[in-house]
């Protein structure tokens, strides 16, 4: 699937320092939303090509940003985000990215999902499952959740509440890998997929 290949754990310079590490995993985050993977991994590539860091950001003007970012999805608006939090981190973090989700929410462009990311890739932190798109749609069809959940967050805590803790790391890339390939948001591919038998949404044909 395009996040096993490409997904935001593949994206950033494994070899930088790891504070430069981190601010990329966080970029990167920021880029992927409402984009596909191998959008976002083809930006990253060019900004790393520029020297990616706190310090390059904050010295590139707004228009080479966004040439060099386009076609992610909402490009603009990202130019304005990645301005502002990477102006933040320099100012308050010293640089570097913060340790907690509350913090990570506070910065411009950063949700929720992409904080339990930051936190999971970044800091090897495992404080909450990250639920996107995907992951809310696919367990909501699985009926992993007590009653249909509409909101991303809502689908985080209700499966937050069974999960065991140590299948939290895992389950984003899993499911979104499966719903890159298999279920689909339009015509899911159920006939050649291995949790038809136990799937309450199946389209058994």
């Amino acid at each position: 699937a395009p996040v096993d290949e490409m997904g935001v754990e593949k994206c950033y310079d494994s070899s930088a320092p790891p504070q430069v590490m981190r601010y990329q995993v966080l970029l990167s985050l920021m880029l992927s939303s409402q984009t596909k993977d191998q959008v976002t991994s083809a930006a990253m590539l060019r900004l790393r090509q520029r020297g990616l860091t706190v310090d390059s950001i904050l010295q590139m003007d707004d228009a080479t940003l966004g040439q060099i970012i386009y076609p992610v999805g909402f490009w603009r608006n990202k130019v304005k985000y990645i301005k502002q939090t990477t102006a933040i981190l320099k100012q308050k973090y010293g640089g570097d990215i913060p340790r907690t989700v509350e913090e990570l929410v506070q910065l411009p462009g950063v949700g929720p999902k992409m904080a339990h990311l930051a936190m999971n890739i970044a800091w090897d932190s495992v404080c909450g499952i990250a639920v996107d798109t995907h992951v809310h749609r696919i367990t909501n069809r699985l009926k992993w959740v007590k009653k249909e959940t509409r909101h991303p967050e809502e689908t985080r805590v209700a499966l937050e509440d069974w999960l065991p803790r140590e299948l939290w790391r895992e389950i984003n890339w899993l499911l979104v890998g499966f719903g890159q390939q298999t279920c689909l948001p339009v015509n899911p591919r159920c006939t050649e997929c291995l949790n038809q038998d136990i799937c309450p949404a199946a389209k058994r044909h």
